[in-house]
């Protein structure tokens, strides 16, 4: 059963494997994304400059490591902001600088079937 405040928004192979599906539920534009075998959902404002984030690139990023050392990981799970290129983790929305505060708008997804519901708010 279909919970009374979700909004169905798109189909599961609707989701690129890369990338977003950008939707607007009751006004407000919310990127879905696929992470490893699961879908997340964040609202499209990066926290910096009201960037369309969601729009952004899904990448990896370098990985704490050694001076003159470059170690990239992290694959499909980092999303770069379009305007200014501050990274965000897909998993759990925040701002990769150490000590940032800053943090994605997260939005609930519930998959019924071939169907993909966020909660609305």
């Amino acid at each position: 059963m279909v919970g009374t405040n979700l909004q169905r928004v798109a189909r599961v192979d609707e989701i690129p494997e890369t990338g977003s599906l950008v939707v607007t539920v009751n006004g407000t534009e919310i990127g879905i994304f696929r992470v490893g075998s699961e879908l997340v959902a964040w609202r499209n404002v990066c926290p910096h400059f009201a960037a369309p984030v969601c729009k952004g690139t899904v990448a990896g990023t370098t990985l704490p490591s050694g001076v003159y050392q470059y170690e990239y990981g992290r694959d499909g799970e980092i999303l770069q902001c379009p305007w200014h290129g501050w990274e965000f983790d897909l998993r759990t929305g925040e701002h990769l600088a150490v000590g940032s505060r800053a943090r994605l708008r997260q939005y609930s997804v519930e998959i019924h079937g071939d169907d993909v519901y966020v909660a609305a708010r």
